[in-house]
């Protein structure tokens, strides 16, 4: 079990993401979500990416605070 601090960076890494800081800023720039629409719910994710976010967020794992940071970030 990972227990480390989590940054954006280590969560778009674990996404399969590019997790460079221009890359992150660009994908927050271009996947704005209505409020209406959970983070794991976006339209953007592919099934193994919104699974994850939903399971993370469930189980209250060590990941909570920096998805909340970026559910923050894309409403």
């Amino acid at each position: 079990m990972d227990i480390g601090n989590h940054t954006l960076s280590t969560l778009f890494a674990q996404l399969g993401l590019d997790n460079e800081p221009t890359a992150i800023q660009t994908f927050i720039k271009e996947h704005r979500l209505p409020a209406a629409i959970e983070l794991a719910q976006a339209p953007f994710w592919n099934q193994a990416q919104a699974s994850f976010l939903q399971e993370a967020w469930r189980a209250d794992s060590d990941w909570c605070d920096v998805i909340d940071e970026l559910n923050t970030l894309l409403h």
